[in-house]
């Protein structure tokens, strides 16, 4: 139903918010299950965790594997972790776009100085948390932070490339959600039979699979489709901007992947 991604400065209290946000969402009676995904999940130790660049991207790498295994409709997912890279949370973000449930970001805004005191706090009570050095990159990195940024003005080029490309993107990632779902509830009334092809309507081409095909499986395949079409666009046409012809590209795509085609 929701992906909710927390973020900001190591010891700003985003594992506190992340925990009353999740029994909260649990007294209102809500139908979905809630989780929430942090180190803790994977019993990882915050300083190995943020030692070093490769480190951390594992660690990145891991969380964003477990978001995309369990965002659903039927899953309120929490992610309870420093989220502080811009092109990390736009990952998330796709992931959420893909399972077709709602996102937003919870920032926990607290000023420098209590994050020090509430980080020396838990060092002498035994808590978890950061070493001194650790916790001084993370919190000076500046990577929730953007300077010497500048306001951009768009010229009559810029203004029509944005209205034809946000159509196409557009109905590019509806066309191909709309498809991903046909192919799920062919196959839930399939109960796990034989497909013989999955039709989407008059004048469109039919998604020749005869085998299942998990969610995770038609996500990755989605997600691709999308990026080396906006890839092709840089240097080629644009994306289709109709959603029957996005849904053809998209199909032909499927079956040749699929190998069925």
């Amino acid at each position: 139903m929701a992906l909710v991604v927390v973020c900001g400065q190591p010891c700003s209290g985003k594992s506190t918010a992340a925990l009353c946000l999740a029994e909260a969402l649990k007294e209102s009676n809500v139908k979905q299950a809630v989780k929430i995904i942090n180190e803790t999940s994977f019993h990882l130790d915050r300083n190995q965790s943020y030692a070093d660049m490769p480190a951390e991207k594992n660690l990145r790498g891991v969380l964003r594997s477990e978001v995309d295994r369990s965002v659903s409709e039927d899953n309120i997912v929490i992610v309870d972790s420093l989220n502080s890279i811009k092109g990390y949370r736009y990952e998330l973000w796709c992931l959420a776009r893909g399972a077709g449930i709602r996102y937003c970001v919870l920032y926990c805004d607290v000023e420098e100085i209590h994050c020090r005191k509430w980080n020396d706090e838990r060092r002498e009570n035994g808590e978890a948390n950061y070493d001194d050095k650790i916790f001084e990159d993370l919190v000076r990195s500046g990577r929730l932070e953007v300077e010497g940024c500048k306001d951009l003005t768009a010229n009559d080029r810029d203004s029509e490339y944005s209205i034809i490309g946000g159509n196409s993107l557009y109905e590019l990632d509806k066309a191909t959600h709309e498809v991903v779902n046909a192919i799920v509830e062919a196959q839930g009334q399939a109960m796990g039979g034989p497909l013989n092809g999955v039709p989407l309507g008059q004048d469109l081409p039919t998604i020749n699979i005869s085998k299942s095909v998990g969610l995770p499986e038609l996500r990755r395949l989605r997600r691709t489709f999308i990026k080396l079409t906006g890839q092709t666009s840089l240097s080629g046409p644009p994306p289709p901007c109709d959603a029957a012809s996005a849904k053809r590209m998209f199909v032909d795509y499927l079956n040749r992947e699929l190998g069925t085609a």
